[in-house]
């Protein structure tokens, strides 16, 4: 298998879906304004600097979910979709996706975002295959909790690892644009860093790896 790992926010997109979703949230009118985006806020700063506790995040994410049933949620990820998501779809990132399907490598989507607001993203990007932190989930709804492994840090690696459940990897090469990556990007055969924040910056320098900007 050849297998290009493509991370979501700030890579494929030019901006984070998760801290975008609960400003949606924020501007529909349907969460408590202050709590909601102060604390989205905090979580946001948190990841940026590397300094991010997953469980609690997606804890806080998932509270909404609990509350809506499956059919009104889809509903709102679909606005979700058209009034936010679909304006920041980097054209870059459609190219990239493109070339290594022309090329016949396995596409993968790997992200710490939840496969709730991510899944329907990558889908739309033409990427099927998705890694993403998941929000349990029972016959009758979201449980507000995170089942396996967040897909967070070197929780990627470990979450790649039990999806190809043995398969073997010839070549890879993996774009993203977060510090909280340098162990996927270390990974992989080719490292694309894609409008890297300050320290992954520095990093690619350093390993001379590719360094691309995708930025709208």
């Amino acid at each position: 298998m050849k297998l290009a790992l493509f991370d979501l926010d700030h890579t494929l997109l030019n901006t984070d879906s998760d801290h975008s979703w609960g400003e949606f949230l924020v501007n529909e009118g349907l969460v408590d304004p202050i709590r909601h985006r102060q604390m989205n806020n905090q979580f946001y700063e948190d990841y940026k600097a590397g300094q991010l506790d997953p469980i609690a995040y997606n804890e806080f994410v998932f509270e909404f979910l609990t509350q809506h049933d499956l059919a009104e949620l889809q509903q709102l990820h679909q606005q979700f979709m058209q009034k936010v998501i679909r304006a920041q779809m980097r054209p870059q990132g459609f190219a990239a996706i493109e070339k290594h399907r022309a090329a016949g490598h396995a596409l993968v989507g790997i992200t710490a975002t939840s496969d709730f607001i991510t899944a329907p993203i990558f889908h739309e990007f033409g990427i099927t295959e998705v890694i993403a932190t998941t929000a349990e989930l029972h016959a009758d709804g979201y449980t507000g909790k995170v089942a396996g492994i967040p897909c967070y840090q070197q929780g990627k690696l470990e979450r790649l690892a039990q999806w190809l459940n043995g398969r073997q990897v010839t070549e890879s090469w993996a774009y993203s644009d977060s510090i909280n990556d340098r162990f996927l990007l270390e990974y992989a055969d080719h490292a694309i860093v894609v409008s890297p924040d300050d320290r992954l910056a520095a990093l690619a320098e350093e390993r001379q790896w590719v360094i691309q900007d995708w930025s709208l």
